[in-house]
């Protein structure tokens, strides 16, 4: 069987939630770990891998970037389903090593971000140095000495032999993590009532109250966003997409009608997916945008164009 890649090493949150994903759907399948978000996402493109977990955001530092972009180019993909985890933190240290020891930290930037406040109070003097993930980072302080201690999940650093020489460092206890499963684009899941559509919209041109006509689109039909944020086109300065989460499904009228709008009025629209959201929360349809109503509306119409039984 073709496995399903994660952002690794063994340890990392994405493969927690990954194994999250794939107890709660019943379903046994092999895993492989990536370096990276880009290789995880470009070994689905290349066949290498079925699907892929990869963060997608963070409830206290916000979108991960890197997921974002790779997203947002090369040959399309699709989001098919998405979880969420909750995220903590112990400081692993080699065995001996005391707190006030502690001169230089390796952890992903996202973990570093989110222990800011302890990091000042409890180590303001140390230096903390990147790493592509918290497991890696977690590897590092165990095979040498080049690291003082990371911060990574509460389950990394014991099976390495390492010691926590802190324990629940973030510094908001309720911060959660979303995922998603990133397949080759096809056919979306069928909709469950309670689902959310993932978009990327590039504007045809940069004018006053592009955004708003863009917004418009999703208002007029009811559809709410549950996300939206710009990111760097990397072309020019200030030239920037939008990146965008709504409540519903594509198969419903006022999302699909939405889509419909912004083809018209974007460069270019790229559908991420439609799939179901992770807490089960059903949008709330407004009146005169369910389904119904967009049906007898197109009636209505076809009969005032003398295509249908009569005027209503």
């Amino acid at each position: 069987m073709t496995p399903i890649g994660y952002l690794g090493p063994e340890g990392t949150f994405s493969k927690a939630a990954l194994m999250q994903l794939l107890d709660a759907q019943d379903l046994k399948a092999p895993t492989q770990a990536f370096g990276s978000v880009t290789s995880a996402l470009q070994a689905v493109r290349d066949g290498k891998a079925a699907s892929a977990l990869v963060p997608i955001e963070n409830s206290v530092e916000g979108s991960v970037p890197a997921t974002l972009d790779e997203l947002a180019s090369g040959d399309p993909l699709m989001i098919g389903a998405e979880t969420t985890l909750p995220v903590q933190f112990h400081l692993w240290v080699r065995p001996g090593v005391a707190l006030a020891d502690v001169k230089r930290v390796t952890t992903h930037p996202h973990a570093q971000a989110q222990c800011r406040g302890w990091l000042h109070a409890n180590l303001p003097d140390a230096e903390v140095i990147p790493a592509m993930s918290t497991a890696s980072a977690a590897a590092a302080v165990a095979g040498e000495d080049l690291f003082d201690a990371a911060i990574a999940a509460p389950w990394a650093g014991g099976p390495l032999g390492l010691e926590a020489a802190a324990e629940n460092i973030a510094d908001n206890p309720d911060a959660m993590t979303r995922f998603v499963l990133v397949a080759p684009h096809g056919q979306p899941p069928p909709p469950t009532g309670a689902d959310k559509t993932t978009l990327v919209l590039f504007m045809r041109q940069d004018h006053p109250g592009a955004l708003l006509e863009i917004l418009t689109e999703f208002s007029v039909r009811g559809v709410n966003l549950t996300r939206i944020e710009s990111r760097p086109t990397k072309k020019v300065m200030g030239d920037y997409f939008f990146t965008v989460d709504c409540e519903g499904h594509i198969n419903d009228a006022r999302v699909g009608e939405a889509l419909a709008g912004l083809h018209r009025l974007c460069a270019q629209v790229r559908f991420l997916g439609s799939y179901a959201r992770h807490d089960g929360k059903a949008a709330v349809v407004r009146p005169g945008t369910d389904n119904e109503s967009f049906a007898r509306s197109a009636v209505w119409l076809d009969a005032i164009r003398g295509e249908g039984p009569g005027r209503g």
